[in-house]
């Protein structure tokens, strides 16, 4: 099942009205559960470098199905993830990139934001998601 054009409107609009009231420029990438992009927003004078960190970060959290954050925090030097940002095309590993989950928790596509500090993109994300629902995957076989 993958996000539809809809929703995935409604979480771009969400993330874009969080950015202006923080007063942030931001781009802002929603794919579907194939990692496959559904919606983009480049809010005007959002740095031209944010447009691919924000695709490689939605794909991230789709590809692993976790927030971008912890497959970082997995992918440090003696962690089970080590180099794995390489793969892929490339990844991101820092915050800024929520699976989005439906109601019956299946993944149906992620969040990826760029354009600020890792928590100002985190929080941007994670208003995008919110207004779609929940964003953590049940049962995720890297949870402790």
């Amino acid at each position: 099942m993958h996000i539809t054009i809809e929703n995935a409107v409604k979480a771009v609009e969400a993330a874009r009205k969080a950015a202006v009231k923080a007063g942030l420029k931001m781009c802002i990438a929603i794919v579907d559960s194939g990692g496959n992009l559904k919606a983009f927003h480049r809010m005007d004078d959002a740095w031209v470098g944010s447009i691919d960190i924000a695709i490689k970060k939605a794909k991230t959290a789709v590809f692993f199905m976790m927030p971008t954050g912890e497959v970082g925090k997995l992918s440090q030097p003696g962690k089970p993830l080590y180099g794995i940002e390489v793969s892929n095309e490339g990844l991101i590993t820092f915050p800024g990139g929520l699976p989005i989950v439906d109601e019956e928790g299946v993944l149906v596509g992620a969040i990826g934001v760029s354009g600020s500090t890792v928590e100002d993109d985190d929080a941007v994300a994670r208003a995008g998601a919110k207004i779609l629902g929940v964003t953590d995957i049940p049962e995720h076989p890297w949870r402790t």
